[in-house]
């Protein structure tokens, strides 16, 4: 099975508030995050983060040893300070600024950073994060409007990796509530 997530913060309080989560404290959250994780996926399914996996966190080797499955990074814009602490590669798969592929039946393009062109982009996908559940910013219309722009953030995911199937009907939902046209 293939799963996406995104923007998980662990370890990060000031997210909790940011984005209206439903935790009391970052440790909170952490255990929550992981609890969905692994209630959902095993030991060889693969899960895409898109992003910003760990911010402020004192136990990301802890947390990532934790984690079921085989891990496929994103580097997200708050990704380069715990990477840069310890060698993390061991913990993942791969570990890519950008990534073209395909789940064997659609062509995807995985970025932290939401993208409104990409190669194929009519007959392709379109997945990130980074944007969290925030639908403030100018360009939130054109991503609303565009049924191949999915996001992965957890915070619009049930705080859980998802499937493909589930991540666009998580999305078709997220963006009907925000007054989006698109889906």
């Amino acid at each position: 099975m293939i799963y996406f997530t995104a923007d998980t913060h662990f370890g990060h309080e000031n997210v909790i508030r940011f984005c209206n989560r439903p935790f009391s404290c970052a440790a909170e959250m952490d255990e929550a995050l992981i609890e969905n994780w692994n209630r959902r996926v095993k030991g060889g399914d693969t899960v895409y983060i898109l992003g910003d996996m760990f911010f402020r966190s004192v136990n990301f080797l802890e947390i990532l040893a934790r984690l079921k499955g085989k891990k496929r990074l994103i580097v997200g814009n708050h990704d380069g300070s715990w990477m840069t602490k310890a060698d993390v590669a061991g913990y993942f798969e791969s570990i890519d600024p950008f990534l073209e592929t395909t789940d064997g039946q659609r062509a995807l393009t995985l970025c932290h950073y939401p993208l409104l062109t990409w190669k194929h982009a009519k007959k392709s996908y379109m997945i990130h994060g980074h944007i969290h559940n925030d639908t403030s910013a100018d360009y939130w219309p054109l991503l609303a409007a565009r049924d191949n722009v999915l996001n992965a953030g957890t915070d619009v995911n049930g705080f859980m990796p998802v499937t493909f199937d589930e991540l666009l009907e998580n999305n078709r939902a997220f963006k009907k509530a925000s007054g989006g046209q698109g889906l």
